[in-house]
């Protein structure tokens, strides 16, 4: 069977679909299928995109990004350059849609904090720490992943925290992590962890806002729950 894109019927290419009538208008399999270029034996370069979109589970094109580069080469006819392919573009789709949210984000509120971070951290199979860095005004001024744990855990010293703080000049921080389980409810040792962080700055002068925690589309502002006082 022909397995390219140049081999299908006209009509049906996604490259003159999308010179003709622009990306929007193709499918999600489509788009992929214009990365990846050829199929396998017996199937086209769209079957083969949907095969890796289903293999993506119920979130369709969104899954493809908790896919590893050997699960994606386990799927018939995607080897390893092929998934490499994959892995950065996905890798180059969150970039370009952290970079799209303007620099001069105001983080005055734990729902912009979260959604900014959301389509990035709930994704991961283990717990990170992110510390984020604002000045006097709230504005955004970084992130630095301090810790990388276990499915359980993730836990950075006041002295990591700071030195990131202190690198960007930040008046105040906030304390970011997600949970792989998708609950996002805090821990003893979360909320343990987070006043030790909290009493350090206040010693040196830098403010911890809150701490928020990441589940499966979901969030929890530790300062909200009145939990860092």
């Amino acid at each position: 069977m022909k397995n390219k894109i140049k081999d299908m019927p006209k009509d049906q290419r996604p490259y003159e679909k999308c010179e003709s009538f622009g990306p929007e208008c193709l499918a999600d399999a489509e788009l992929l299928a214009v990365i990846i270029r050829t199929g396998c034996e017996g199937k086209q370069s769209v079957e083969l995109a949907a095969d890796i979109i289903r293999k993506g589970g119920v979130d369709g094109i969104l899954g493809i990004c908790r896919l590893d580069i050997r699960e994606l080469m386990d799927i018939k006819g995607i080897g390893r350059v092929k998934a490499i392919q994959i892995k950065c573009i996905g890798e180059l789709a969150k970039r370009i849609s952290k970079s799209t949210v303007c620099k001069k984000l105001i983080f005055n509120n734990p729902k912009i904090i979260a959604d900014y971070f959301m389509e990035e951290c709930r994704h991961k199979e283990k717990e990170e720490l992110k510390v984020i860095m604002l000045n006097s005004k709230s504005l955004y001024l970084g992130d630095v992943n301090v810790s990388v744990g276990t499915v359980n855990a993730s836990y950075a010293s006041a002295r990591e925290v700071f030195i990131e703080a202190f690198r960007y000049k930040a008046v105040a921080i906030v304390l970011l992590h997600n949970h792989p389980s998708g609950d996002c409810m805090p821990s003893r040792q979360d909320i343990e962890v987070t006043k030790k962080i909290k009493e350090a700055g206040e010693i040196i002068g830098i403010k911890l806002i809150d701490h928020i925690i990441i589940g499966d589309n979901k969030y929890i502002s530790l300062t909200e729950k009145g939990l860092i006082l």
